[in-house]
């Protein structure tokens, strides 16, 4: 894979890449607490399809910059991808991938934009809506601690790494996560980067940290959209449980909250982390979409 860079919606992304460039544009978009080498399986594949695939470390994951706005929003990350479309020359047949986080700004670029996507994929965080009834179990409140942790002045302290190594192992059970990790901990190497990460969580709950610049961005980012999604979900994931996403193996709930002539399954022994753990699995699923 190369390494590069790009300027985009006023930041300087660093990003790997792979395959011709003259080939429709591929965006990974990567999650926490993760980086864009979380792509590393499916990226040559991408680039042996014919696309030129390019992952972007996420805003405030370094060597990308961190935002002078403060703005971790998910209107603000569709509002990056759609910039980022534009500065790498993407064209109307471009796709997108996103995994959490990544998945959130794939929702909303993809509802915001959907003339420049000719395919979606999201991975491990289903619609907003499609999580919300269950997200309050108390099993799946046990899971979700970090967020709320995540919400206090206890929050830079806390994100180490034994920290991260911990959530890993929580999230993706039996994986071995060093690689992962190390690269995690060199996106994360400043205490802005650390606040970067949280402030993600933090204009979550918090609508004082809502950039107005983002509004339009922001809604489409609860909306379904029109372009067809492939989600993909962990059977292990010990971040958001299968049994919440898709309660009995059910992809109805998860279908409701997408557009028309979507697809949502179920990997098999795989965690949260699922690109990284299932990845012949998890790569053909996606190119199978993809073609």
């Amino acid at each position: 894979m190369d390494v590069g860079s790009v300027k985009a919606n006023g930041l300087e992304f660093g990003y790997l890449s792979a395959g011709p460039e003259d080939g429709p544009l591929a965006l990974c978009l990567h999650g926490f607490p993760d980086s864009a080498y979380t792509w590393r399986h499916l990226m040559p594949e991408l680039a042996a399809a014919g696309y030129r695939a390019v992952a972007p470390f996420m805003r405030g994951y370094a060597p990308t910059s961190l935002p002078p706005d403060g703005a971790y929003q998910t209107g603000a990350l569709a509002a990056d991808a759609v910039a980022l479309h534009e500065a790498l020359g993407g064209g109307s047949d471009a796709v997108i991938i996103g995994h959490d986080w990544g998945a959130f700004a794939t929702y909303g670029a993809a509802a915001f934009a959907p003339d420049r996507w000719r395919k979606v994929v999201t991975l491990a965080v289903p619609p907003v809506n499609a999580m919300m009834g269950a997200f309050f179990s108390y099993e799946q409140l046990k899971r979700s601690f970090y967020i709320f942790l995540f919400q206090t002045p206890l929050a830079e302290m806390a994100l180490d790494r034994s920290f991260i190594e911990g959530l890993w192992r929580d999230w993706s059970p039996g994986y071995d996560a060093a690689e992962e990790i190390g690269h995690v901990m060199e996106c994360l190497s400043t205490p802005g980067n650390i606040a970067a990460a949280i402030g993600y969580y933090r204009a979550m709950l918090d609508p004082s940290r809502l950039v107005k610049a983002y509004a339009a961005e922001q809604a489409s980012a609860s909306t379904p959209g029109e372009r067809p999604v492939l989600y993909l979900h962990g059977a292990q994931d010990g971040c958001l449980g299968a049994d919440m996403v898709m309660p009995g193996g059910d992809p109805s709930s998860v279908l409701t909250q997408l557009p028309p002539g979507s697809c949502a399954e179920i990997v098999p022994d795989a965690g949260h982390f699922l690109q990284l753990e299932r990845p012949a699995d998890v790569n053909r699923r996606i190119l199978d979409w993809l073609s």
